[in-house]
């Protein structure tokens, strides 16, 4: 099985030997973020913004360690499961303190994974395979399954659209209290001003080493301030003057000018992830997928990832959702669907398809400048194509607002990091905007999702990834490598897609 080498060299998050971790409490750090996050509640959200921030406040039963296998959390071992892979049994931790002082147990549990299913696009996902959850006793919670579910470890372990374990008593779907079990719990919000995070004294960390976003966490700090700079170039310069102790999402080109500062050094992940465009599938002139696939056709994907990220030093075109060396890598469905720049060709299928002048709304945000870069290439070329383009900038919180609503967009542009499990895929999921739900994408991803057998899920993958092509519900763009700024008076920050600090310490 090919090994995902070049990505966990690159990003791995490092265990750090106990010996080094011998440091003091003490101190604020402050952390420069794309934005201010739509909502503190990591469940009914798939923005990496809101992941960020909430994985240091809220906790889920399993997370991902550094070679990205689920390990556990809040559980207390991986679960154990049936001969038939349909009854999965959680042990939980024992001793573990919600920030109001109550303990956790698995009527919490139990009562929050309903919530998750209820409210949550990756729980919804889930959901249609679950029987039941309930509590066999306080400690153990177990989960019934209509059929096998490969994924559902991994999408109990993810920090996106997250299956967050709180209070049974603290269920309604709108959250307006804020406790969970994490190592800091929210002290203040001051809309597009800080969010204030300060050490849970009741934390009961993991034993042993930490192991990339799983094993033990340290609060070395006294308080996390997350701070909004929604410009790039700001969050450049605050970089390279050293204001900020950690700045997220840097432009690619500010590599060299960040690795000259004194105050602060970059983190490169190489690669990171891709830019997508996802397509309104359910309403407006891209519910028509010839009309999609006249889109694609008249996109040029090299000119769109040379505009954002310039050289190939920081991304390569690739048309496989996943690169070479990940296992799920596979071409199927790719020759003769991707960076076609055939705006002639697309003009005449786009005519073929019914299409008429309707504005097609890309919804995009310079928080993300790599974003609009794309989206105004786009543009360049779907003009060419003869469509009518109304290009609608906005910051990325009303972004995520937005593209909830089937009425007010037809493509917005997102990216993702590479995931473990690719059932982590929002858009295979048909309540993530977007809605991708045709026959073609539920044969293919139950078909998938139900196989146990790792290498009979590789073939699998690769039906998906046709499929993905055949109905175009999004368009990859390509592999791209990140940028983020570290302050050198910072420690124990591993390069990672969505930085954590409970690591973190400042140097004495």
């Amino acid at each position: 099985m090919r090994l995902k080498l070049a990505f966990l060299v690159a990003t791995a998050l490092v265990a750090t030997p106990s010996f080094l971790m011998a440091q003091e409490k003490g101190g604020v750090i402050n952390v420069a973020t794309i934005g201010e996050p739509p909502t503190l509640d990591p469940m009914v959200s798939t923005a990496d913004l809101v992941g960020i921030v909430t994985q240091h406040i809220f906790e889920t039963l399993y997370t991902f360690d550094k070679n990205w296998k689920v390990t556990p959390l809040l559980a207390e071992s991986l679960p154990e499961i049936s001969a038939d892979g349909k009854t999965y049994t959680i042990k939980l931790r024992t001793g573990i303190k919600f920030h109001d002082g109550s303990d956790m147990t698995s009527e919490d549990v139990v009562a929050s994974l309903e919530r998750w299913k209820k409210l949550a696009s990756r729980g919804k996902q889930a959901a249609g395979f679950i029987e039941g959850i309930a509590a066999a006793d306080p400690a153990t919670v177990t989960i019934t399954l209509k059929q096998p579910y490969a994924p559902l470890a991994s999408l109990l372990a993810f920090n996106n659209s997250a299956a967050i374990i709180i209070p049974a008593e603290k269920q309604a779907d709108t959250m307006t209290d804020f406790v969970g079990t994490g190592p800091y719990m929210l002290k203040e919000r001051k809309a597009d001003q800080y969010i204030q995070l300060a050490r849970f004294d009741g934390y009961k960390p993991r034993e042993g080493e930490s192991d990339g976003y799983g094993g033990a966490r340290h609060q070395y700090l006294d308080e996390i301030r997350f701070v909004p700079v929604p410009d790039p170039n700001t969050r450049v310069e605050a970089a390279v003057s050293g204001q900020y102790d950690y700045v997220d999402s840097l432009p690619v080109e500010s590599f060299d000018k960040l690795k000259a500062s004194q105050a602060t050094q970059p983190l490169l992940l190489k690669p990171f992830g891709y830019p997508v465009f996802v397509f309104n599938t359910a309403e407006g002139a891209a519910k028509n997928v010839e009309v999609r696939k006249a889109i694609r056709q008249a996109l040029s994907m090299e000119d769109m990832m040379a505009a954002a990220f310039g050289g190939t030093d920081f991304y390569a075109l690739n048309g496989n959702i996943y690169p070479s060396n990940y296992v799920w890598s596979t071409d199927a469905g790719v020759e003769g669907n991707y960076n076609a720049a055939d705006p002639e060709g697309a003009a005449a299928a786009a005519k073929a398809a019914g299409y008429n002048g309707e504005p097609i709304r890309i919804l995009t945000s310079r928080q993300y400048e790599f974003h609009y870069k794309m989206a105004q290439v786009a543009a360049e070329y779907l003009k060419l194509a003869g469509f009518t383009v109304d290009m609608q900038v906005v910051d990325w919180a009303t972004l995520t607002q937005r593209r909830a609503d089937k009425a007010l967009w037809d493509i917005y542009i997102t990216h993702s990091p590479f995931l473990p499990e690719p059932a982590l895929i929002g858009s295979l999921s048909t309540s993530s905007p977007g809605w991708w739900d045709t026959p073609t994408r539920k044969a293919a991803v139950d078909a998938f999702t139900s196989e146990v057998d790792p290498d009979k899920r590789v073939a699998l993958w690769a039906d998906v990834q046709k499929a993905i092509y055949a109905d175009v519900p999004f368009m990859k763009i390509g592999d791209f490598n990140a940028v983020a700024a570290v302050s050198t008076k910072l420690e124990g920050v591993d390069p990672a897609p969505w930085p954590y600090f409970w690591n973190a310490s400042i140097k004495k």
